[in-house]
């Protein structure tokens, strides 16, 4: 699915965002759908060779056993290689399970929580005038949270923080780092963003470096959030027993599956921390398992993110909106949202698009740490 604009970040500049669309039919006619984030080369071969033949042997209840299967069926050495192809598939068994027993997903999952759900929106770039006319545009849009990608130069993220700052006023904002500063960079970074007010400083160093994290919680005062670090559901245990975060972004494409989120967001409340969602550009049948994760899930309080104001296009009929900031919560059974197959023919890809380096660049590419 295009971008409106292609979206440019720390690791390279990203001009659509590839997903992987799964239908479950059940014996008796049902279908579900699920999506699921489609980064790497590897994603489609694990969906087809090894997800497809474990989910055949699970009804549609059988969420638990099927993630478990997928684990042991060697992926508990390479987690990270099963999430996002297993996600798809989790995502359409709850569908096909809610539009079965009628009933939307957040009731199967002890019920709403709240009504709607707040989004933040995403500013790209490093462009003071474009950045400054982005985030005016979703100010008159209704949007009340903001999240500003960071990490490309030292001398941007300052630039860029400030930048959003003076058009959003006191409105909440966070900046995401995507993991391009060493130690020594987001202490002496953070202090000069001080003026600033951060609701959070986002992945601020390389995913594996919970330490470091755990060193920059408590020298500072800008709330940690850790999301490339958050994959798994041991990744969200090691966090929570480290003391690495402030703040944790889920992803259900990312841990698994919705229910893994679900356990996930638990942990973290348990420790009283609060989660929220990452965004990779969700089309309709992930947006909307988006609603239904925040709405049922006490702590994720803070916004979500969402780069839907991006996207060219949909594949579902009618697919969620954002308005007044918020997304409002369905009551349709399953997912709440319905395929468009003729739009899902005319987005078809064989290849990945671009997601990371920049074709502007020749051999470039991004490290990380990067300064």
């Amino acid at each position: 699915m295009p971008f409106r604009e292609a979206l440019q970040w720390g690791s390279g500049v990203r001009p659509a965002a590839t997903r992987l669309v799964v239908e479950v039919t059940l014996a008796n006619g049902v279908k579900g759908y699920g999506e699921t984030i489609c980064l790497l080369e590897f994603i489609e071969p694990v969906l087809v060779n090894t997800i497809f033949p474990i989910a055949l042997e699970h009804t549609a209840s059988e969420v638990e056993r099927f993630t478990r299967h997928v684990f042991g069926a060697g992926y508990y050495h390479h987690k990270r290689a099963a999430v996002m192809a297993m996600a798809a598939v989790e995502m359409a068994m709850w569908d096909a399970k809610g539009r079965h027993v009628g009933m939307p997903l957040w009731a199967l999952w002890g019920g709403a929580y709240r009504r709607e759900v707040e989004v933040s929106a995403y500013l790209f770039g490093t462009d003071p005038t474009r950045l400054a006319a982005s985030a005016q545009s979703f100010v008159d849009k209704g949007y009340r949270s903001f999240k500003v990608k960071i990490g490309m130069t030292a001398e941007s993220d300052i630039d860029n923080v400030a930048t959003v700052r003076r058009v959003v006023g006191g409105l909440a904002l966070r900046a995401d780092v995507n993991g391009a500063w060493t130690p020594g960079t987001a202490r002496r970074t953070l202090e000069k963003l001080k003026p600033y007010d951060l609701q959070y400083i986002e992945q601020p160093l390389e995913l594996d470096d919970l330490l470091g994290h755990v060193h920059l919680r408590q020298m500072q005062p800008v709330p940690v959030a850790l999301d490339e670090s958050a994959y798994t559901l041991a990744d969200v245990g090691n966090i929570v027993r480290m003391g690495a975060a402030d703040v944790i972004l889920l992803d259900p494409h990312e841990i698994g599956g919705l229910w893994q989120t679900i356990k996930a967001a638990a942990i973290a409340e348990a420790a009283g921390i609060p989660v929220t969602l990452h965004s990779g550009g969700e089309l309709g049948f992930s947006q909307s398992a988006y609603v239904h994760l925040a709405a049922s899930i006490p702590n994720m309080s803070i916004a979500i993110d969402s780069e839907r104001d991006y996207l060219a296009g949909d594949v579902v009929t009618a697919p969620p909106q954002v308005r007044d900031g918020c997304l409002a919560l369905t009551t349709e059974p399953g997912l709440g949202v319905s395929p468009d197959f003729a739009l899902l023919e005319q987005y078809r890809s064989d290849r990945i698009q671009d997601p990371y380096l920049d074709r502007s660049r020749p051999g470039w590419f991004s490290t990380k740490p990067a300064y």
